[in-house]
């Protein structure tokens, strides 16, 4: 059973005032980077840049990672070495701001602050998730937040997110 919690004009719009949140916040936005955590981050990153641009005037950096090799769920023998390709800039002073789909158990975040220190050491890391969804299982806690939607663990969370066409959309499945 799934069930629509977010629409595409909500969607726009919380996007939207997720991107005013970090401009009102920020004072100096020009030290301000984004980091899409792969997959979704990297859309929701790619919006708020263009959304922040239309009200600034400003292209902020931004880059995505794979955090993949982090995680403290799999055993791997890979390097941790984050593909400074896809974060093409100095992360060293800079105000990072992660960005994701969806919050939950809080692992994939501790995975991405463990790759962010490994680029350089940022003058701060923020997050902004577009779903809260509470489960907690690390004291994390995003900065920017789209929507709380509390959920019993056996239920999930789909986003679905490219160019907010009118497909885009959030729902929780049962």
């Amino acid at each position: 059973m799934e069930k629509l919690i977010i629409d595409n004009e909500t969607l726009k719009r919380t996007i939207r005032r997720l991107s005013y949140e970090i401009v009102e916040k920020n004072s100096d936005i020009g030290d301000v980077c984004l980091i899409g955590i792969k997959t979704k981050g990297i859309n929701l990153a790619e919006l708020i840049k263009e959304n922040i641009k239309s009200i600034e005037g400003i292209t902020l950096q931004t880059g995505y990672i794979d955090i993949s090799m982090y995680r403290d769920d799999i055993e791997s023998n890979i390097s941790k070495e984050v593909n400074k390709e896809t974060v093409p800039f100095v992360v060293k002073d800079k105000v990072v701001i992660l960005i994701d789909d969806v919050l939950y158990t809080g692992r994939t975040i501790r995975a991405s602050m463990d790759a962010m220190i490994d680029l350089g050491r940022p003058k701060r890391i923020e997050l902004l998730v577009l779903i809260d969804r509470g489960h907690r299982e690390l004291p994390i806690r995003a900065n920017y937040i789209g929507k709380n939607i509390p959920t019993s663990s056996d239920e999930t969370i789909k986003v679905t997110l490219t160019d907010l066409s009118k497909d885009d959309k959030v729902v929780i499945k049962r």
